[in-house]
């Protein structure tokens, strides 16, 4: 177990400091950084290298939505599941706080951290249904499609690039509406050393996510998305 929890802590600061990195140090407009295109390919090419390089251990889980459902699936213990979650967010903060002191470092820093949010100045200036629809209906597919890859069956090489291949579609969609948690551990963690309104709104990227992966888990539990 501790190889596990070491794992998802070290998968899950993968995503969070290269994805969330992506954003902060190397955003731009598409001509003076990588754009949103390159933020979206950051966050599912993190996926990928976890996946590969930490799945065999853990599963490379890297998010508290995804081990909701897998619990729901009926594919882990609540204990364990717990100790997913706990492992997810500690390697998001510790994600957050590396990139907060290199971020931190630069002159030109405006104290971005890559955080999600909704409403005006943020974004499109979606409002905080549509943030809410969007995170809830965004995890349910990505977790269907991870239990759906990872299920018997599956081709289990081609597992993490599906993955991976799936958050940046979510991404390249969503980075406008909310800035894609669809991972309450990848939020939590640059919301603490953001603070203001990313921490008022921090609820939404908690609950929308922890919803649209229980409902992906129950689908799949009851063989509407399970191969037979």
């Amino acid at each position: 177990m501790f190889r596990i929890f070491t794992a998802e802590v070290i998968g899950t600061f993968i995503l969070v400091f290269f994805g969330c990195g992506a954003a902060v140090i190397a955003g731009g407009d598409g001509t003076t950084g990588v754009g949103l295109t390159g933020i979206a390919l950051a966050f599912g090419l993190a996926i990928v290298a976890a996946a590969y390089g930490l799945g065999p251990i853990s599963g490379a889980h890297l998010n508290p939505a995804v081990s909701l459902g897998v619990m729901l699936a009926g594919r882990m213990s609540g204990g364990r599941f717990a100790v997913y979650a706990v492992a997810q967010v500690l390697g998001a903060l510790l994600g957050a706080g590396i990139l907060y002191l290199i971020a931190s470092g630069s002159a030109g820093w405006t104290g971005g951290m890559g955080t999600n949010g909704y409403g005006a100045g943020y974004g499109g200036e979606y409002d905080v249904m549509a943030a809410l629809l969007f995170e809830a209906v965004a995890t349910f597919l990505f977790v269907t499609v991870i239990l759906g890859a990872t299920q018997p069956g599956a081709s289990p090489g081609f597992a993490g690039l599906a993955i991976g291949l799936t958050l940046t579609m979510i991404h390249l969609v969503g980075i406008k509406i909310t800035g894609v948690s669809v991972n309450p551990a990848r939020s939590i963690g640059p919301a603490l050393f953001a603070g203001g309104a990313a921490l008022s709104q921090l609820w939404v990227f908690i609950l929308a996510p922890l919803v649209g992966g229980a409902l992906a888990g129950l689908a799949h539990a009851a063989g509407i998305t399970r191969a037979e």
